[in-house]
């Protein structure tokens, strides 16, 4: 399946793609986390545990400087899936909201979450995906037990997960193709402005849809290519 992929400021970028050409908008922006970080924690018998997020999450993300690009790219049968976090949804909402027919959201609990040895709180076992679409946008609900807005698996590890350059908040491939079989068709374009290492592109063309992806880091962007490569040449390989 064809894939366009740019390293390049996805908020200059976007631009660039045409208007009403994108059949689900699939994404994983920054959280803005970062303020609220105590810091990585450290231990003598395991690998420290990641608070700090990364560089990138020290940058202010503002659901509302998307929203007019979000806009004019995507088709008026298509749908937007963006991961976000418990501080972000109000502002999600807020913005996007009176813009679409429907809001809504799924929630992703992750079945083995970092540990808290210390005990001081909940574990961080959810992510929020807030979800929006119009009246004649695409859904490919089989059954009733495919449209709960509550989704389970684990993080993203072992053969899965990419050690160098390591992405704190990658995302399961399992859960992204969930969501572009329930919103896309086989040949549909799939885009993701914040495309990280490539997870969202695996899994649209392992689904056999079309992929556009923009990814600033260029540690990130590379091995997000090489991923993409990949997948494509395995989906290749004669049967």
């Amino acid at each position: 399946m064809p894939f366009y992929v740019h390293c390049a400021d996805a908020r200059e970028k976007i631009k660039n793609i045409p208007t009403a050409s994108v059949d689900l908008i699939l994404t994983d922006p920054p959280y803005n986390l970062s303020s609220y970080s105590t810091g990585n924690m450290k231990f003598s018998w395991r690998k420290e545990i990641n608070n700090d997020l990364a560089d990138w999450d020290n940058t202010d993300f503002h659901p509302y400087e998307w929203l007019e690009e979000f806009k004019r790219v995507f088709k008026p049968t298509g749908n937007i899936f963006c991961f976000c976090s418990y501080n972000l949804i109000g502002k999600w909402h807020e913005t996007f909201d009176p813009e679409f027919d429907t809001f809504q959201f799924m929630v992703w609990h992750k079945t083995n979450p970092v540990p808290k040895f210390r005990k001081a709180g909940f574990l961080n076992s959810y992510e929020l995906i807030v979800c929006m679409w119009n009246k004649k946008h695409k859904w490919n609900f089989g059954k009733q037990s495919e449209m709960h807005n509550f989704i389970e698996s684990p993080i993203c590890m072992g053969t899965e997960r990419v050690k160098h350059p390591s992405h704190p908040t990658q995302k399961p491939v399992r859960i992204l193709q969930h969501i572009i079989r329930i919103a896309t068709d086989p040949d549909d374009v799939v885009f993701d402005p914040f495309m990280g290492v490539g997870s969202t592109g695996v899994a649209a063309l392992k689904l056999e849809r079309n992929f556009v992806g923009i990814e600033v880091d260029t540690a990130y962007f590379t091995i997000a290519e090489k991923r993409l490569n990949l997948t494509n040449n395995q989906s290749r390989l004669p049967l």
